[in-house]
């Protein structure tokens, strides 16, 4: 486990052997017998999940939790709990609202979940040091946001309603940058902007609604001498170069995407990446060879800012 060696090739450095990241998730709870729902809800069940998960897997750095509903519950919404996922967002108070008008406020560490993560940072982290092992943060980025605050409409408003959605999305990179401030407290080494919705649209509209509000989030990580980097998932080709450009040390991107393409990128933007462990087809599903997989995503990863981890 090497905690400098995964901060280094985030941020786009040469290191001598390639980081290993599994983002684990509630895959930590399933290793420790609990359910994804309990392990959500009890700080000292999800520290010991986590602890666990970093020392059977020797990584060279862990999230908290991979888990996008953190920001919106904490806003009000309300979730589904389920026992083997993380939970479902089932209210959306801007559906019909703008955040001022639906009475919103940004989020403080005694809302929803933040004292629970708190508490549970706690317990980990002189946990994950004695292993060398960084502690990542992941916010729910702006767009994603804007989604479990206004639910579906805000798929059509990002052309339609233009005013609406901006409001809702300037709300929600708000929220992120108080979010990423949580988890720099909390002592996370790398702090990650996580925006799965933001693989799903055009370049223009990543420029309008994605890039302008991920801002603040990025300047509280990189001010607080922090790692950041951005996560986006499917098949983002369209938009790489627009996640280049983000103020970011590094990306991480999904197993849809071609490594030889990601690698060349980074490297002309000196940004760190990552990937490409294909979860599903070699994972989950086993039609690929895990083995084979991940020989072939070294391969094409290199040693210059590459670290390994699931697509």
């Amino acid at each position: 486990m090497a905690k400098q060696k995964l901060i280094d090739a985030v941020r786009g450095k040469r290191t001598e052997g390639v980081p290993w990241v599994p983002y684990a998730g509630v895959h930590c709870a399933f290793l420790i017998n609990e359910p994804a729902d309990k392990y959500l809800q009890d700080p000292k069940i999800l520290a010991k999940g986590l602890v666990e998960t970093a020392k059977r897997y020797k990584a060279d750095g862990i999230p908290l939790v991979f888990d996008l509903s953190v920001e919106a519950h904490s806003l009000g919404c309300e979730l589904k709990w389920w026992p083997d996922n993380v939970p479902s967002v089932t209210t959306h108070p801007c559906s019909g609202k703008t955040p001022e008008e639906a009475g919103l406020s940004l989020p403080t560490k005694d809302m929803g979940r933040w004292p629970l993560l708190f508490e549970a940072a706690r317990i980990a982290k002189p946990q994950l040091d004695e292993l060398d092992c960084a502690l990542i943060g992941g916010i729910c980025g702006p767009l994603t946001l804007a989604s479990h605050l206004a639910g579906v409409r805000i798929f059509t408003d990002v052309y339609r309603n233009r005013d609406f959605a901006h409001e809702v999305v300037d709300f929600a990179g708000r929220v992120g940058a108080v979010a990423a401030g949580f988890y720099v407290e909390m002592g996370c080494e790398i702090v990650a902007i996580i925006d799965p919705v933001s693989s799903q649209i055009k370049p223009e509209t990543f420029r309008e609604y994605v890039s302008p509000y991920v801002k603040d989030a990025i300047k509280v990580i990189n001010d607080a001498g922090c790692t950041s980097d951005f996560f986006v998932c499917g098949n983002a080709t369209k938009v790489m170069e627009d996640v280049c450009a983000l103020d970011t040390h590094g990306f991480a991107i999904d197993e849809q995407m071609n490594m030889n393409f990601i690698r060349d990128l980074a490297m002309k933007h000196g940004k760190g990446f990552g990937g490409n462990l294909k979860l599903t087809l070699a994972l989950s599903l086993g039609l690929l060879s895990p083995r084979e997989d991940a020989i072939v995503s070294l391969a094409a990863g290199g040693n210059i800012g590459f670290t390994f981890a699931p697509g």
